[in-house]
C-alpha cells in the first residue's frame, strides 16, 4: 500500500506533458552555441550533418557562411545545397536563405547558419530566427549557429566588456525554447592563434578583429557567459525531464521577479539586468508599468517608450502588464503578493539632497513597506552624464506656456479692474478673496501652470493696487507682508487643487465617453445575428474611433477573404494579404510595426473568440501611434467583435443543424411511410398473384374477379403514393412550374368526383356548382390532383356521411370547398394539417396514408396563385371544410372561348 501511495504522489506534471506533446508536433531546433566567431560552430554542425547523411538521414544545407575558411567549405561536399535567393542591396547582389524553397523541399533536417542575421527589407520576416520559427512550425528540424554576444539580454554587457556594440540580436526566448543547445568551446589562446593563422577571418579583417574584439580578456569573459548560459539550459532540460516523468529531484527555485519600469532612460538597463537575474535564478519575471488613475499622462513619447520596453521584455521572455492606480507603491506590492513574487527589481537614480527632504524615492518607499520581499536596485552607469541632474518630466510646448500666461493675465486684469471698481463704492477690507477667484478661474480654464502664474500675478497686483502704499511694491505694515505670503500660499494650493480636479474631470470625461461608445457598440453588436452585419458595424466603429482605414477579413470556407472595409474603397495589396494570412494562421499580430512583413501598410491583429480565431482586423499605419486610450478602445472593440462573429457563426451552425435535423425527421418519416404504405399493397398484390398462379382453374370466377380487383385497387394505391412522393419532391426542389391556362372549374370538379367514386364506390359525394361560374388561370391537371387529394382525405376522415363539393363566386375570387361530416379537427391543428407527414389517426379503420396529400394540395394551390385553409367544425359542431380561393377572370366564359 505504501508503494502504491508513493506512486500516486509521483504523477507527471500535466503542464509539462502538454508542452512535450506540443513539441512532438513541431520540428526540433538545435543551436550550436559558441563564445565568439571561429570556435568551430559551423565546422561541428557540418561534420555532424555528414555523419547523419551517411546513415541515411535527409539532411540539406539551406545556408552556410564559410567566411572563406577552406576546411569548412570542404565539408559541404556530398551535402545537398538548396538554391539561394538573389536580392539586390545597395547596388550589389546578395545571396540570402530561400525560406519558400526549404518549405517546398521539406527535408527532415535543414541547416541554416547565422541565427542572428538580419534579412533584407523585402523579406517575409525581418530576422532569420523568425524564418527558422516558421520552418519549425512546419515540422522541419533546424540546425543553426549562434555566438553568445548576440543574445538580447547580454547586449549591453557585451558592449561594456568588449567596447563593441552588437547590432544583430536574438531574443533570449529563442534559445530558451531550443530543443538542444550544443556548446562548441575553444580556449581563448587557441582561438587567438587561429585568428593569427587566418582560419577565422581573411587577413585584411583579422588584424582589425585582433585589435578590437579578439583580446584575451574579452574572449575569457565571453566564454564564461557561454558556459553559464549552456549550464542554465541543461538545468532547464533536467527539470523538464523530472516533471514529465514525475521523478523527485533537485527542483528549480521558486523565485519570481516583479520589474518596475517607467519612461526614463534607466528602465532599459533595468529590463536587461532583470533578464540576466531571472536567467541566473531560473525564475519567471514580469515587467510592470504603473499609471495614475486620475490623470491622463499617456503622452505619445511616454507611450512609445513604455511600448518599446515591453517589446524588449517580451523578447527576453518576460510577461508585461499595465497597472492603474494613484498609490504606486501600494499597487506594486499588491501585484507582487498576488503573483507570489519574491523580489522586486527597480531602478535607483541619484537624487539631490533637496529632493530627499520633500519625498521618498520609489525604492525607499518600497523598502519601507515591502514586508519580506527582496528589493533589487539597478543604478545608472558611472559615466552617465544625467546622473544627479534635475530632469524635468515634461517639456511644455511654447503654445501651452503662452496660452497659460494669457489666461492668467486675463483673469488677474479682470479681477484687478473689478476690485478697483468695487473700491469706488464700498470699502472692502478682504479684497484678496477676489484674487482667489481669479486663481481658481485660471486653474479651471488653463490648468496648473495657468493657476500658478495667476497666483504670482495676483500677489503682485494685490500688492501694487491694494496694499499701502499703493502703486508701489513696497509694504508699509509688517502684518501685510505676512498676509501677502499667506495669500500666495493659499492661492497656489487652491489653484493646484482646482487644476487637479479639472484634470480628473477631463480624464473622467474621456473615459466615460470611451465607455459609453463601447456600451453603444456592444448593444448594437448584441442585436446582430448575421456575420455581415457584425463586420460592417465593427469596421465603421473602428474607423470612427481611430480615424484610420480599417479592414476586416474572415475565412468562412478556410480561405481568408475581405469581408468589410471602411472606407469601402480600401484595397489590400499582396503584402497586406500575406500579412493577414500569417496573422490568421499563427494567431499573432503581423504587418506594420511587427516582426512579420513590416513593409505592409496595415497592422493585422487576429480576432480570437471563445471557440478559436474568427478573423483578422487590419489597421492602417499612420504617422502618429495610437495613444493609450485608443489602444484600449481598439482591444475592447476587437474582443467584442470576435465574440459577435463567433456567436454569428454558432447561430449559422445551429440553423444548419436544425435544417439537418428537419431533413433527418423528413427522411425518417418518409422511410416509415414507405415501409408501411408500400408493404401493405405489395403484400396484397403478392398474395393475390400467388393465389391465382397456384389455384388456377380450380378458383371460381367470382373469387378470381375479387383477386384481380384487389390487384387493381392496390396497384392504384401504390401509383397514387408514388405520385405523391414525386409531387412533394418537385415542390421541395422548387421545380414545379404550373401552366397558366384557362380552367373551367365545373369540369375539373366533375372529373375529380368521378375519379374518387371509382376509388371509393358506395360513398355519397354531392356537388354544387354555381351558375355562370367564371374561369380561372391555372393548371387543369394540378387542380384535379388537388381536388382528388381533398376528396381522398374526406373519404378517410369523414366516416360514412356524405361528402359535399361546392364551387361559387365570392367577389373577385372563385371559391371551391370540400366538406365532410367527420369528427373535425381541433383548432390548434388547423394549420398543422398542411404540414408534411402530419396524420391524425385512422377513423375509417384504414391507414391514413403518408400524410402528404394536404401538403401537396397546398403546394399546388399556392403555385397556381391561390390560397387554401381549413375550417372546423363545418356543420352543426362537426366535420371539416377545406376551402380554396383563386382569382376569378374578369371576362365571361363564352368570350374567352
Amino acid at each position: 500500500m505504501a508503494d502504491d501511495d508513493r506512486g500516486d504522489d509521483r504523477r507527471p506534471d500535466p503542464d509539462a506533458l502538454l508542452a512535450l506533446a506540443d513539441k512532438d508536433r513541431r520540428g526540433k531546433l538545435t543551436v550550436f552555441l559558441g563564445a565568439a566567431p571561429g570556435v568551430g560552430k559551423t565546422y561541428a554542425m557540418l561534420s555532424r550533418a555528414r555523419r547523419l547523411k551517411a546513415d541515411g538521414f535527409d539532411v540539406v544545407v539551406g545556408l552556410v557562411e564559410t567566411h572563406g575558411r577552406g576546411e569548412t567549405a570542404a565539408l559541404l561536399g556530398g551535402l545537398e545545397l538548396l538554391p539561394r535567393r538573389q536580392v539586390a542591396h545597395r547596388g550589389r547582389m546578395l545571396e540570402e536563405f530561400d525560406l519558400d524553397a526549404a518549405l517546398a523541399r521539406r527535408p527532415r533536417i535543414v541547416i541554416v547558419d547565422e541565427l542572428a542575421h538580419t534579412n533584407p527589407q523585402d523579406s517575409r520576416h525581418p530576422k532569420r530566427y523568425q524564418d527558422i520559427e516558421e520552418l519549425i512550425a512546419a515540422g522541419i528540424d533546424v540546425w543553426t549557429a549562434l555566438n553568445i554576444q548576440h543574445l538580447e539580454s547580454l547586449a549591453d554587457l557585451v558592449t561594456q566588456i568588449t567596447g563593441v556594440t552588437v547590432r544583430e540580436r536574438v531574443p533570449d526566448i529563442v534559445l530558451k525554447r531550443a530543443d538542444e543547445v550544443l556548446l562548441v568551446d575553444l580556449a581563448p589562446s587557441e582561438l587567438i592563434e587561429r585568428l593569427k593563422e587566418g582560419k577565422v577571418y581573411l587577413p585584411e579583417s583579422a588584424s582589425r578583429a585582433a585589435d578590437r574584439f579578439f583580446r584575451l580578456g574579452n574572449l575569457t569573459a565571453l566564454r564564461d557567459l557561454a558556459l553559464r548560459r549552456t549550464a542554465d539550459r541543461v538545468d532547464d532540460q533536467m527539470v523538464d525531464y523530472l516533471r514529465q516523468n514525475g521523478i523527485d529531484g533537485p527542483w528549480a527555485t521558486s523565485e519570481r521577479l516583479i520589474v518596475c519600469v517607467g519612461p526614463d532612460a534607466l528602465s532599459e538597463k533595468v529590463v536587461r539586468v532583470a533578464s540576466r537575474l531571472a536567467s541566473a535564478l531560473n525564475a519567471p519575471w514580469m515587467v510592470v508599468s504603473v499609471e495614475q488613475a486620475d490623470r491622463d499622462t499617456g503622452t505619445a513619447e511616454r507611450l512609445q517608450t513604455i511600448e518599446a520596453l515591453f517589446r524588449l521584455a517580451e523578447q527576453l521572455g518576460a510577461e508585461t502588464r499595465h497597472v492603474i492606480g494613484n498609490d504606486f507603491v501600494g499597487e506594486i506590492l499588491k501585484l507582487a503578493r498576488r503573483e507570489h513574487a519574491t523580489q522586486i527589481v527597480v531602478g535607483a537614480r541619484r537624487r539631490s539632497k533637496l529632493a530627499h527632504l520633500f519625498s521618498r524615492s520609489l525604492p525607499e518607499a518600497l523598502a519601507r513597506r515591502a514586508g519580506g520581499l527582496g528589493i533589487h536596485l539597478v543604478t545608472a552607469d558611472r559615466g552617465d552624464a544625467r546622473q544627479g541632474r534635475l530632469v524635468l518630466p515634461v517639456v511644455l510646448p511654447l503654445a501651452t506656456v503662452f496660452s497659460s500666461v494669457v489666461t492668467a493675465l486675463g483673469f488677474v486684469v479682470a479681477t484687478t479692474f473689478s476690485g478697483r471698481l468695487i473700491g469706488l463704492f464700498v470699502d472692502l477690507p478682504n479684497i484678496s478673496i477676489l484674487f482667489l477667484l481669479a486663481v481658481l478661474g485660471a486653474s479651471v480654464t488653463g490648468g496648473y501652470l495657468a493657476a500658478f502664474l495667476a497666483a504670482i500675478f495676483s500677489t503682485l497686483a494685490y500688492n501694487f493696487f491694494f496694499i499701502d502704499p499703493v502703486h508701489t511694491f513696497t509694504i508699509a505694515a509688517p502684518h501685510e507682508v505676512f498676509a501677502l505670503f499667506v495669500f500666495l500660499a493659499v492661492a497656489v494650493v487652491a489653484g493646484g487643487f482646482a487644476s487637479r480636479i479639472r484634470e480628473q474631470a477631463e480624464v473622467a470625461r474621456i473615459r466615460a465617453t470611451a465607455l459609453q461608445t463601447l456600451y453603444d457598440f456592444s448593444r448594437k453588436l448584441a442585436g446582430t445575428a448575421k456575420t455581415e452585419d457584425a463586420v460592417w458595424l465593427a469596421v465603421s466603429q473602428l474607423q470612427a474611433s481611430l480615424k484610420r482605414r480599417v479592414t476586416l477579413l474572415i475565412a468562412p470556407d478556410g480561405e481568408l477573404v475581405l469581408a468589410a472595409a471602411w472606407p469601402p474603397d480600401t484595397d489590400l495589396e499582396l503584402t497586406d494579404l500575406t500579412a493577414a494570412r500569417w496573422a490568421f494562421d499563427k494567431k499573432e499580430a503581423a504587418g506594420h510595426g511587427t516582426g512579420t512583413l513590416p513593409n505592409s501598410r496595415f497592422e493585422f491583429r487576429p480576432l480570437l473568440g471563445p471557440h478559436g480565431i474568427v478573423g483578422v482586423c487590419g489597421i492602417e499605419h499612420a504617422a502618429e501611434r495610437l495613444d493609450l486610450n485608443a489602444e484600449r478602445s481598439l482591444s475592447a472593440i476587437l474582443d467584442q467583435t470576435a465574440i459577435a462573429l463567433d456567436r454569428a457563426r454558432l447561430a449559422e451552425e445551429t440553423t444548419e443543424q436544425a435544417a439537418r435535423l428537419e431533413g433527418e425527421r423528413y427522411r425518417e418519416a418518409l422511410l416509415s411511410s414507405i415501409s408501411h404504405d408500400l408493404r401493405t399493397p405489395l403484400s396484397t398484390i403478392t398474395g393475390a398473384v400467388t393465389g391465382l398462379r397456384e389455384l388456377g382453374d380450380r378458383m371460381t370466377a367470382e373469387n378470381r374477379d375479387d383477386l384481380l380487383q384487389s390487384i387493381e385497387e392496390e396497384s392504384g394505391r401504390m401509383s397514387r403514393f408514388v405520385a405523391n412522393l414525386l409531387d412533394m419532391t418537385r415542390i421541395e426542389a422548387g421545380t414545379l412550374k404550373p401552366k397558366r391556362d384557362w380552367v373551367d372549374v365545373a369540369d375539373v370538379v366533375q372529373s375529380a368526383v368521378d375519379r374518387t367514386r371509382k376509388y371509393a364506390p358506395g360513398r355519397v359525394i354531392e356537388t354544387g356548382i354555381a351558375a355562370g361560374l367564371p374561369l380561372i388561370r391555372g393548371d387543369t391537371v394540378l387542380l384535379s390532383q388537388v381536388l382528388f387529394n381533398l376528396l381522398d382525405n374526406a373519404v378517410k376522415y369523414g366516416g360514412d356521411e356524405p361528402i359535399n363539393v361546392y364551387a361559387r363566386r365570392d367577389g373577385k375570387e372563385v371559391l371551391i370547398s370540400v366538406t365532410d361530416l367527420g369528427r373535425g379537427i381541433p383548432a390548434d391543428d388547423l394549420d398543422r394539417i398542411f404540414e408534411k407527414f402530419y396524420r391524425r389517426g385512422k377513423p375509417d379503420g384504414r391507414s391514413p396514408g403518408t400524410g402528404l396529400g394536404l401538403s401537396i394540395a397546398r403546394g399546388f394551390v399556392e403555385a397556381m396563385g391561390g390560397g387554401i385553409h381549413a375550417e372546423s367544425p363545418a356543420v352543426k359542431k362537426r366535420g371539416t371544410r377545406i376551402v380554396m380561393r383563386f382569382p376569378a377572370s374578369s371576362e365571361d366564359k363564352d368570350s374567352i372561348r
